[in-house]
C-alpha cells in the first residue's frame, strides 16, 4: 500500500511538472451506479456516424456570432500570415475596395495565375444560392475572359473554419417545391464544367473543412493541396441528411480515389483527415498549414509552364480486379448491397440511390447523361420524409448550441470532476480534450490510477486508429491532475475551481457531504454539477450554502461517444450556473437538453413504460428475438433484449423498479418487473457477464435452452402478435411518455424531446424523434391505434391529454 502511495506521489509530481512545462512551451473502481441507457452505443456503423458527427452534415446552418469569427479569424491572421495577406506580387489588395459579397478581390501575380479567396459573410463558407450567382458573375468578368490567366487557385480567408463546409441547409428548406432543385443542380453543373471549360489548371488549397458542396468544389479542381492540421477534414457527408452528393460527387470521386474508397465515404459520410486523403488519392500534397498558400502558387505555376506534372496514383492488382473487371465488380456491388441492408434495414433510400448513381455513371459514361441522372436523384431524395427528418434532427441540434441564460460573467478554466469511475473518468477525458484543467478526484491513488488508465488507454486507440497526434495526446495528458484523499495539495488545487462535477455512486448523504466538503474550500462562483441520472437535483440541493449553484449534468455511458447530455436545474439553480452547464457540455462536444427536475428526467423516464411493454409482450408469448428483429426493422439501432444485455439486466431492472415507484402511474402498468430482477439474482447480467437474454462466446450470441425455459414460464397466453403489433405496443408506450414530458414541461419543447430520444436512447433517426413521428404517421391516427390497444390490454396505452387534444384540432408538432 505504502509502495502504490509512493508511486502515486511520484506520477502526480511527474504530471505536474509536465503541466508546467505545457504552459511554458505551449501556452500561446469504485465504479458508480447509473440508471442510464447507452442505446445508441452499440448501434450500426452508419447510425453510429450519424450520431457522433451529426455536426459535420454537408448541408450547413451556422449560428456563430461575427464577432467569435473575427476572434478566430484575428488568431488565424497572427500565425499563420501566409492565409490573410495578399502575394507581394498580386494586382489586387486589401485595401481595395470590396467587390464582392462572398470573395475577395481577385488577385492576379506578375506570373498570370489568379487567386480567388472565399471569404462569405457566415463564420464559415458555404454554397448557398446567392453565392453560385456571384461565383458564376466573378469568374465569366475577371477570369473567363481574361485570356493571360494561366492557372487557378482556390483559397479560403476563413482560417481554421475551413474551405467549404458544404451548401446552405436553409436554401433546400424553403423551397416549397423540391422538384425545382433539378435545374438549381444543373445550373451549379454548368458553372463547374464552365468552369473546367477555361483549360487552364485549377488548383484547391484546403484547410479545416471541405465537407459536401466544398469537397464537390474541389474535385472539379486538377491539384489539392491540403494541410497537415487535425482541422482539416475532407467527405462527402450527405448521405446523413438524407441525401446524395448533388454537384457531380457521386461521380468525380471514384475517379480519383477508386471505387471502394469512394462508395465507403459516401456511403458512410465519414471525414477523411488530410493523411489519410493523401494516401488514397483525395488529395495529392499535404504541408503545413502556413505553407499552404505559398505551396499552391507553386503547383500551379509550374502546372502552367509544364515543369511540373501531375502523377496519377496506381491501382493495385487487387483493386483492378474488384474494380475493373467484369466478376470483381459484380461481386463488389453485391456486398455493397449486403452491408448497406445490414445497416440500414431498408430505412434510409439514400444509401441505395448513391450506388444506383455510380452505377449509372459507369454505364453511361456521357457527361450529360451521368450528371443529370445524379441530379434526378438528388431531388427525389430531397422529397422524401426520412431527408426532412434527418434535416429536422440537424437543426434541431443547431438551435440546441444557443441558449438564453445570459453570458457567465467569469471564464471557466478549471473542472474538477469528483469520481473516478467509469463516468467519471469519461467526463474528465472529454472535458480535458476541450483544452480545461481538469482535477481527477478519488477517495484513494488506486481509484485515480483506474480512471487516468481508462482515459489513457482511450486517447492511445485513438493514435492507433490517427484519430489524434502523439502531441495532441501529450498536451491533453498535461490538462488532466490526478488527486485523491491522501493528496496534500488537493484542497489548494479545488479552491481555484470553476466547475465540480460529481459522477460517484447514487447515495444522496453522500452527495451532500461532497458539497459541504466542496463548498468550504472553493470560491463563491464555483457551480456544482452532479452526475445523478435517479436522485431529485433539489433534494441534493438541500442543506447547501449556495443552492443556486447545484444544478443535475447527466452525461449517458459511455461518455466519450455518447452525445447527448441532460442539463437539470432545480428551482432555485440561477441562470449563471444554467449558461456555465450549457456552454461547458457544448464545448466537451455534448448536445444538451434543458429537462425538468422530475425522477427520471426526460430519457430514462420515457424508456420506463418502454422496459415495461417489453416484459407484457414476453408475456403474451412474442420470443426474445422477434422482439430484437421487430424493433430494428422499426429503426432502432439494437433491439430491446440486446439493449437490455448491453446495458446490464442488474441496471435495466433497477431503472424499472425506480420508474414503477415513481409518479408515472398506470403508465408504468401492464407488464412484471419481476421478469429481469430474477435474472439479476441468477447472476444473469447480461453481456458482462457472458450471460444475460443471450449467452455470448466471443463475438457470437446465442439463446440457451435454460433461457428459453426461463422465458417460457412467464408467458400466460400465446397471442401469437404480429411484428406491427409489436413495433406498435412497444414505441407508443415510448411516444407517449414523450408526449406527457412535453404536457407536464418536462421538456421546453418538440425538438428538445426529438433530439433526446434520438441521441439518448438511438430512436430511428430517419423517423426524426417521437414528435416528428407522430406528425409523419398522424396523430388522430396514432390517438385510435393507443385507443384501441387500451381497449385490448388496458389503460396503460391510453394516450396522454395533448395527443388527444392535438388529435381533435389536427394539429401538427411541427410546422
Amino acid at each position: 500500500m505504502i509502495r502504490n502511495s509512493t508511486r502515486a506521489a511520484e506520477n502526480l509530481t511527474v504530471r505536474i511538472a509536465r503541466q508546467q512545462r505545457h504552459v511554458n512551451k505551449v501556452s500561446p473502481l469504485k465504479k458508480p451506479c447509473h440508471c442510464s441507457f447507452s442505446a445508441a452505443a452499440t448501434t450500426s456503423t452508419m447510425t453510429t456516424n450519424m450520431m457522433d458527427r451529426i455536426s459535420s452534415f454537408s448541408l450547413v446552418s451556422t449560428t456563430a456570432s461575427s464577432s467569435q469569427t473575427a476572434m478566430s479569424t484575428n488568431r488565424w491572421n497572427n500565425n499563420h500570415r501566409s492565409f490573410s495577406t495578399d502575394s507581394p506580387s498580386s494586382s489586387s489588395t486589401n485595401n481595395d475596395e470590396r467587390k464582392y459579397t462572398f470573395f475577395r478581390n481577385v488577385e492576379i501575380t506578375s506570373d498570370n495565375i489568379a487567386i480567388i479567396r472565399l471569404d462569405g459573410p457566415k463564420p464559415v463558407n458555404t454554397i448557398s444560392f446567392a453565392m453560385k450567382d456571384e461565383a458564376e458573375k466573378l469568374w465569366n468578368e475577371e477570369i473567363h475572359s481574361n485570356a493571360s490567366i494561366g492557372a487557378v487557385v482556390f483559397l479560403s480567408s476563413k482560417g481554421d473554419n475551413g474551405f467549404i463546409a458544404g451548401a446552405d441547409i436553409q436554401d433546400i428548406k424553403n423551397m416549397e417545391n423540391k422538384a425545382d432543385l433539378v435545374d438549381i443542380c444543373a445550373d451549379g453543373l454548368r458553372f463547374f464544367r464552365h468552369m473546367k471549360s477555361k483549360n487552364v489548371p485549377m488548383v484547391c488549397g484546403i484547410h479545416g473543412a471541405a465537407l459536401g458542396g466544398g469537397l464537390e468544389w474541389a474535385l472539379w479542381c486538377d491539384y489539392l493541396v491540403a494541410s497537415d492540421s487535425p482541422k482539416t477534414k475532407l467527405g462527402l457527408p450527405e448521405v446523413k441528411l438524407g441525401l446524395l452528393p448533388g454537384f457531380g460527387g457521386t461521380q468525380n470521386l471514384h475517379p480519383r480515389v477508386g471505387m471502394q474508397a469512394a462508395l465507403d465515404m459516401m456511403l458512410t459520410g465519414k471525414d477523411i483527415r488530410a493523411d489519410k486523403a493523401r494516401k488514397m488519392g483525395l488529395v495529392e500534397e499535404v504541408v503545413a498549414p502556413a505553407s499552404i498558400e505559398s505551396r499552391c502558387m507553386e503547383v500551379a505555376k509550374g502546372l502552367a509552364d509544364g515543369t511540373l506534372k501531375k502523377k496519377d496514383k496506381k491501382k493495385s492488382w487487387f483493386n483492378w480486379i474488384v474494380e475493373d473487371t467484369s466478376f470483381g465488380r459484380n461481386k463488389m456491388w453485391q456486398e455493397v448491397a449486403k452491408k448497406v441492408h445490414k445497416s440500414t434495414h431498408g430505412n434510409y433510400p439514400s444509401p441505395l440511390a448513391i450506388i444506383e448513381c455510380v452505377k449509372y455513371g459507369l454505364e453511361h459514361p456521357g457527361e450529360d447523361d451521368k450528371y443529370k441522372f445524379e441530379r434526378e436523384q438528388f431531388a427525389k431524395l430531397a422529397q422524401t420524409d426520412e431527408s426532412a427528418a434527418l434535416i429536422g434532427i440537424f437543426d434541431g441540434m443547431t438551435a440546441l448550441k444557443k441558449h438564453d441564460f445570459g453570458k457567465v460573467p467569469h471564464q471557466i478554466n478549471q473542472v474538477a470532476v469528483i469520481g473516478a469511475g467509469l463516468m467519471g473518468a469519461g467526463i474528465a477525458q472529454v472535458t480535458a480534450e476541450k483544452g480545461y484543467t481538469v482535477l481527477l478526484k478519488d477517495r484513494d491513488d488506486e481509484a485515480v490510477g483506474k480512471g487516468e488508465k481508462y482515459i489513457t488507454d482511450n486517447w492511445e486507440k485513438k493514435v492507433k486508429r490517427k484519430r489524434m497526434s502523439r502531441y495532441q495526446l501529450n498536451k491533453n495528458d498535461s490538462n488532466l491532475i490526478p488527486l485523491s484523499d491522501a493528496t496534500s495539495s488537493w484542497k489548494k488545487h479545488m479552491a481555484k475551481t470553476d466547475l465540480i462535477i460529481e459522477a460517484v455512486f447514487e447515495s444522496l448523504e453522500l452527495k451532500r457531504q461532497i458539497i459541504a466538503n466542496t463548498e468550504a474550500i472553493t470560491a463563491p462562483h464555483c457551480v456544482f454539477a452532479t452526475n445523478t441520472s435517479a436522485i431529485p437535483i433539489a433534494d441534493i440541493a438541500k442543506g447547501s450554502q449556495r443552492p443556486e449553484n447545484i444544478i443535475g449534468m447527466h452525461y449517458f455511458s459511455p461518455v466519450p461517444s455518447m452525445p447527448l447530455l441532460e442539463i437539470i436545474p432545480h428551482e432555485g439553480t440561477s441562470d449563471v450556473a444554467k449558461a456555465v452547464a450549457s456552454d461547458v457540455g457544448t464545448k466537451q462536444g455534448k448536445t444538451c437538453i434543458m429537462v425538468k427536475d422530475v425522477p427520471g428526467f426526460y430519457v430514462n423516464r420515457c424508456l420506463g413504460p418502454f422496459l415495461i411493454e417489453v416484459s407484457a409482450l414476453v408475456r403474451d408469448g412474442a420470443s426474445l428475438s422477434s422482439l430484437d428483429d421487430a424493433m430494428k426493422k422499426f429503426g432502432m439501432p439494437v433491439g430491446p433484449i440486446t439493449l437490455a444485455d448491453e446495458v446490464g439486466i442488474d441496471v435495466t431492472s433497477k431503472v424499472a423498479s425506480f420508474l414503477s415507484q415513481a409518479d408515472l402511474g398506470t403508465r408504468m402498468s401492464g407488464g412484471d418487473i419481476t421478469f429481469m430482477e430474477q435474472m439479476v439474482e441468477k447472476g444473469w447480467l447480461g453481456k458482462k457477464t457472458n450471460q444475460g437474454f443471450y449467452t455470448y462466446k466471443g463475438k457470437k450470441k446465442t439463446i440457451n435452452n435454460e433461457i428459453q425455459e426461463y422465458v417460457k414460464g412467464f408467458v400466460k397466453e400465446d397471442l401469437n402478435v404480429t411484428e406491427e403489433e409489436i413495433q406498435n405496443r412497444i414505441v407508443c408506450r415510448f411516444v407517449n411518455e414523450a408526449a406527457k414530458c412535453l404536457e407536464d414541461e418536462i421538456i421546453a419543447s418538440p425538438t428538445v424531446g426529438d433530439i433526446g430520444l434520438v441521441f439518448g436512447t438511438g430512436f430511428a433517426p430517419f423517423r426524426g424523434g417521437p414528435f416528428r413521428y407522430l406528425d409523419s404517421f398522424g396523430v388522430d391516427k396514432y390517438v385510435g391505434m393507443m385507443n384501441g390497444f387500451a381497449d385490448r390490454y388496458g389503460a396503460q396505452f391510453e394516450p396522454c391529454d395533448l395527443l388527444k387534444d392535438y388529435a381533435a384540432e389536427g394539429k401538427k408538432f411541427h410546422s
